[in-house]
């Protein structure tokens, strides 16, 4: 019986031996099937209903009283942060520590899908989604300004104490230059290497176990089976799941906006576009209805052709930034990047006693939240598309060499703009727009402008900016899609379309109640209590895998 329900449902059935769970549910069962004129609907009752009806208030609440929205965002976020910083530091630590003992441990030879299993995609496409989905408005946004901030640690956000390169009158201190350059990058890398990455494995590796290895549907609550046997799909896994909603929907709510805020400064450092608020609202309108139209393609026709073309973009880009800025200066700072990431890695992840607070809670605790409000969505993107990995290539896969991608990244764009401010501090853009005045979204611009052909390369990084929103848009519909459809991974295009266009609409209503702080507000406040449900699925991962033929 499980193996038909799997297959009519969309989600292959084991191939080889594997040991499926014995239950009366079935996918779909508590679904609201019917047709509104010509579309039809297949939408889990009571999550998709909860998740929408909350959704619809929120945007209407902040589209209708901005100001009382904007004093509670920034209220909210503070709050949090100072609040629960040892919590958000604990948690990672935890799954990172998780991921690399199940590597080495005698269950990273169980094969997701069954032992016969193979792999639906090979890893040029594999990586491409991956990293699309999982981090490119990020590294687009973050690349230059986290290195480039750390490094002149203006405002009291040393990290770890790092020394300043600079005097209160501006002027450098080539004795500190080293050690501050040295910290940036490690400080950045932390941020974007193994924590991040273990978050999302952790979430995608209880996906692809629970429903390629034991036939229950790809959703949240599946992993909560040797927990709650059958009572997860009564009330227990509806709240798991609409938890899982919001995350994935504020999450990706706070990555769309910041790529609208970066795009809008480009156009205007550019090409003179206005950087306001309403041009950033035409901007996620626009983008969400290019969105609208990779969805109708579907998977392999939208979300895998646009990520592997970003990705030969951002290659490119990367190549361009690495040569034109200094090669061999550039790949030794990765090399010591590396080194001061493996030596500081564990001082940057102790969660008590600091007292670098300004970095550890208005950076550290900030990312933590936000890796773990995207992790439904990246997790369950990044199990969509491992089917037939061995657990332990998975994780190494998965883990690793992301890492070293992101290291490499922050390297090159982080490097060139710290050369560009140890050569020029009286001159250099990025120093103006991060360090003496504090404009994020002009960061990459500001970088770019200081290399040949920074015309052209602008426009290429406002591009990358839009196609890596396009793919994370049409992407999250996907997966909120799945969720609200009880599992169904074939649920109509109507309801995925309700969902791109509601993202949208929920980045508008966060820009305009509040801006970035309301962004990040939301990400924390969603990501709080869904890293309680992480800590769980660890436990419920051992207990899927003690089960599996190694």
């Amino acid at each position: 019986m499980a193996e038909e329900v799997t297959e009519s449902q969309g989600i292959p059935a084991p191939e080889g031996h594997s040991d499926l769970i014995e239950t009366d549910y079935e996918i779909g069962q508590d679904n609201i099937v019917a047709r509104v004129g010509p579309f039809g609907l297949d939408i889990h009752n009571p999550v998709f209903v909860i998740s929408g009806l909350v959704v619809i208030a929120f945007v209407a609440y902040a589209l209708i009283a901005p100001q009382h929205a904007s004093d509670f965002f920034g209220w909210l976020r503070p709050a949090l942060t100072s609040t629960f910083d040892w919590f958000f530091l604990s948690a990672a630590n935890i799954f990172v520590i998780f991921c690399l003992l199940l590597i080495i441990s005698p269950w990273g030879s169980v094969r997701l899908g069954g032992t016969e299993a193979t792999p639906d995609y090979g890893y040029p496409g594999w990586f491409a989604m991956l990293f699309a989905a999982g981090m490119g408005i990020g590294l687009m946004f973050f690349g230059v300004l986290e290195p480039a901030y750390y490094f002149g640690t203006p405002w009291g956000d040393e990290p770890m104490g790092a020394v300043r390169p600079f005097t209160e009158n501006g002027e450098l201190i080539a004795a500190n230059v080293e050690e501050a350059r040295r910290m940036a990058l490690a400080a950045t890398s932390y941020h974007w290497a193994l924590h991040p990455w273990a978050i999302y494995a952790v979430v995608a590796l209880a996906l692809a176990l629970f429903s390629y290895n034991k036939g229950l549907p790809l959703s949240i609550r599946s992993a909560f089976y040797p927990i709650l046997g059958e009572r997860v799909w009564g009330w227990w896994g509806h709240i798991i799941d609409t938890l899982a909603v919001f995350a994935t929907l504020f999450g990706l709510a706070t990555s769309l906006g910041i790529g609208a805020q970066q795009a809008n400064a480009g156009l205007n450092y550019v090409y003179g576009v206005p950087n306001t608020t309403t041009v950033q609202v035409i901007l996620i309108c626009a983008i969400t209805a290019v969105a609208l139209i990779s969805v109708l393609r579907g998977l392999d026709g939208g979300v895998k052709v646009l990520s592997e073309i970003n990705m030969v973009i951002a290659l490119l880009l990367l190549l361009f930034v690495l040569f034109t800025a200094g090669a061999v200066a550039i790949l030794t700072e990765f090399v010591s990047g590396l080194g001061a990431y493996v030596q500081e890695v564990i001082p940057l992840s102790n969660p008590f006693g600091r007292e670098d607070t300004g970095y550890m809670q208005g950076w550290t605790a900030f990312y933590w939240a936000w890796w773990i409000s995207w992790s439904p969505f990246v997790g369950m993107f990044i199990a969509r598309v491992s089917r037939g990995r061995t657990v332990r290539e998975f994780l190494i896969c998965v883990l690793i060499i992301p890492s070293l991608v992101c290291i490499l990244w922050m390297a090159v764009f982080g490097g060139a703009a710290i050369n560009d401010i140890i050569a020029n501090p009286d001159s250099s853009a990025v120093k103006a727009n991060v360090i003496d005045s504090y404009a994020p979204e002009l960061s990459l611009f500001a970088m770019l402008e200081n290399l040949p052909l920074s015309a052209i390369t602008s426009t290429i990084g406002i591009v990358l900016v839009i196609v890596f929103f396009v793919t994370s848009s049409d992407s999250g519909s996907l997966v909120i899609d799945t969720i609200t459809a009880g599992g169904k991974v074939d649920a109509p295009v109507p309801q995925r379309v309700f969902w791109c266009t509601f993202e949208g609409l929920v980045a508008i209503a966060l820009l305009l109640g509040g801006g970035l702080t309301a962004l990040q507000a939301m990400v924390i406040s969603t990501g709080l209590p869904f890293t309680l449900i992480l800590l769980v699925i660890c436990y419920g991962i051992v207990r899927g895998l003690m089960s599996e033929k190694r």
